[in-house]
Formats: C-alpha cells, structure tokens, sequence
C-alpha cells in the first residue's frame, strides 16, 4: 500500500495558480488514482498527527482542484475551498487510529510518501507513523536552495531547511529528487548527517492542457513570459528595469512582459516598480492567478519564455514552454542546462546588456536567431510523468528488496 500526503495541496485550495510543487503533488495524486493501486491518502490533523482521508472525499477534491487549476468553468474556487473543507471534517472522523488500521490490512510493508517539504519540519509525527505504522518512509527533495542561498528565502529559512535534511536522513528508506543537481547540492548535507538514503533522480513530466493557439495581444504587438512566483531569486528586477529602459527609448514600438505568478515575499522593490513606474504601465502586465489552459494561450503567442533565475532545483517553466512549442531565454546555471539541454539560449544573469540584445532579436519579425532555436527545439522530446512514476516504483521495490 501505498500512502500520500495530501496535506499542501488540501491548504492551496482557492489558490488560482499553482507552484511547481503543488503540480508534483497533484500528478502524484492524479496517478495513484488512475492506476488503481492499493493506495490511500492521507494529512496532517488538527492535533498534529497522520490521519486518514478517506478515499471519496479525497478524490473528489483531487479532481475538483485539477479541474480548477486547468481552467474548467464548470468548477470555481468556492468549489474547491468546499471539497477541502469536507475532506478535513472526513479526517477529524478518522483520525490517525484510521490511516493505522488501513495499514495493517496489507501483506506488504506500506510506503508513506512525502512530496512537500514542510512536513519534514515535524520529525517525532513521521517517526510516530514509521513505529506505529511500520511504513517504509519515502520523501521527495525538490532542493536546497534555502541553505545554500539563505537570501533569497525567508528569515530562518536556511536553519528550517537544514532540520527537514536532518529529518529526510535519519528517518526516510528512500528519497527522490528531481534533477542531477539537485542530487550533488544534497549529497553533503546527507553525509554530514551520517546516513544516507539510497537516491533516485527521477526529473518531472510535462502534463499542461493542449489548447488553440492564442492570437496574441490585442495591440498585435510581440511579447515575452515569465511564469514564476514573484520573489527575490527569480531576477525579476533585471526584466523590469530593461524593460523601463526599451519603453522610454521605443514607446509605443517596445515588446510587452506578461508575469504570470503569485506575489511572494521580500519583493518590495518589483511591487513598487510594477505599482509606481509610469513607464510600465500597459508594457508590463500581471497575472496573479492564471489557470493553465489561459497560461498555455499566452505562452503559445510568446516569442520566448524568459528564465532569469539565480537559482532553480529543476525549471518547470522550460519543460512547460518547450511542451507547446515555445522558445527560452533563461540564465546559465546547472539546473536549467540539465533541464532545457541544448535547446535553449542560456545568459549570464547578472548581464543586462545580453538579456537586452536577445531580447530585441526574438522580438524581431523576422528572428533568424529564434528561428534556430526553434529548430533545435523541433528535436526536443518531452518528459513524460509515467517515466518519472515507472523509475520511482521500480526504485521503492528494487529498495525494499534488498534492504528485506
């Protein structure tokens, strides 16, 4: 049997857009119930212990959030917060006396299986399910970017960071990551800690709605994308101040930004940019809360994707790009060449001047330099999430096997 926690993605419900980790819990989600295995779900209860959730309030909030999230009118965020709430009621019925006698009703020993990271901040409630339940613990690292660039993320972040790698290795049989960097950036922290779960590096797949394509903006000019939560590693600062600067030279000639994300934390200066500059205004446009099939039209009609990010543990937004046939520009860092390969053009982050050019020549009509990456783009083969859950299944068996 196996158990996932549904404990992030019950509290994001009501949120428009979702974050590259509440798309991996919800494929994982989405997977175990098509593929009908003996599996349960499972969340966090009001007093801070593991409990069931049964399984039709489960699913039907599994796929009123999807739902949302692809853009169905048919389902709203009132929907959604409904679902949410009645699945945390069918918990406080069971409980964790529930979820601990499902798991005794199996040959197998179960798998309990954390996506989020957060949960690894209550070690003694994992630790309390693994003696009780006598699960075989299996997390999924998505990075350790708070530890190692501590300001980009909240205050005592890094030390919170720090304590889950301490919880993934004393208490998980298995972790899994999303990218070869990701495994290298871990490895230390892992041995400082003196014991090491066997690793899987197991990249994420592409699943965003096929849509029409858009026909672009209502002025007819081109534009670029970024899709990202708003915060200070993602380099929204370098775009908005190119930006001001090609629309005092060029008016009413410059390329439009369309952001797509949640406003994070510690983005003063982007809000007051986007709020205060004169010079933005209609040239830059914001979109908080997005589903995916509007997400998909704006960036079919893109001339690029833009990446400028100092720092990613995979980089949803290529795969997401490249998927409906778009082009990026995105920084020179491991994480993104491990993810986009040789498709992409890849920029210093920290050079204005290159952004500007590469920007100005995929704005272009005609763009011989989009058009050879286009090219290059026409040999990319998408990820696929049944790779990514075969290599995942086929690691826990082979795991439990050898460890029996």
């Amino acid at each position: 049997m196996i158990v996932l926690d549904l404990s992030r993605l019950l509290s994001r419900a009501g949120r428009g857009t979702p974050t590259g980790i509440d798309r991996v819990e919800l494929a994982y989600a989405q997977h175990l119930i098509a593929s009908g295995s003996r599996a349960c779900f499972a969340a966090v209860t009001a007093f801070g212990r593991i409990g069931l959730l049964p399984d039709r309030p489960a699913k039907a909030f599994v796929a009123a959030i999807a739902a949302a999230w692809r853009g169905d009118p048919a389902v709203n965020d009132r929907t959604v917060r409904r679902l949410a709430w009645r699945a945390h009621l069918a918990l406080a019925a069971g409980g964790e006396r529930a979820l601990l006698s499902s798991l005794r009703t199996g040959t197998d020993r179960p798998v309990y299986l954390l996506e989020p990271h957060h949960h690894l901040e209550r070690p003694a409630v994992i630790a309390r399910l693994k003696t009780r339940g006598n699960v075989r613990v299996v997390c999924l690292i998505h990075d350790v970017i708070p530890i190692e660039y501590p300001e980009y993320a909240k205050p005592g972040q890094a030390e919170n960071h720090r304590n889950r790698i301490e919880t993934a290795a004393r208490l998980a049989d298995v972790l899994i990551v999303n990218s070869g960097v990701t495994c290298e950036a871990l490895r230390p922290h892992l041995d400082r800690f003196g014991r090491a779960p066997p690793v899987l590096v197991a990249p994420f797949g592409f699943d965003l709605p096929v849509q029409p394509i858009d026909p672009g903006p209502p002025s007819g000019r081109p534009y670029f994308v970024y899709v990202s939560t708003i915060e200070a590693r993602k380099n929204h600062l370098l775009l908005l101040n190119l930006w001001r600067q090609l629309a005092i030279e060029r008016g009413e000639a410059v390329p439009r930004l369309v952001l797509i994300g949640q406003r994070g934390w510690e983005t003063e200066n982007v809000v007051d940019m986007l709020e205060r500059c004169p010079a933005l205004r209609g040239v830059v446009i914001e979109h908080n809360s997005l589903p995916d099939s509007d997400m998909v039209c704006l960036l079919r009609g893109a001339r690029a994707l833009l990446l400028p990010s100092f720092a990613e543990g995979f980089g949803f937004p290529l795969i997401e790009a490249f998927g409906v046939g778009v082009p990026a520009l995105c920084s020179d860092i491991a994480a993104l060449r491990e993810t986009g390969g040789a498709v992409p053009e890849y920029l210093d982050p920290l050079d204005g001047p290159s952004w500007r050019s590469a920007i100005l020549d995929y704005a272009a009509e005609p763009s011989p330099r989009r058009a050879a990456q286009l090219a290059r783009l026409a040999q990319w083969q998408p990820p696929h999430w049944q790779d990514h859950f075969a290599g995942v299944e086929r690691f826990i068996a082979e795991t439990a096997a050898a460890r029996d």
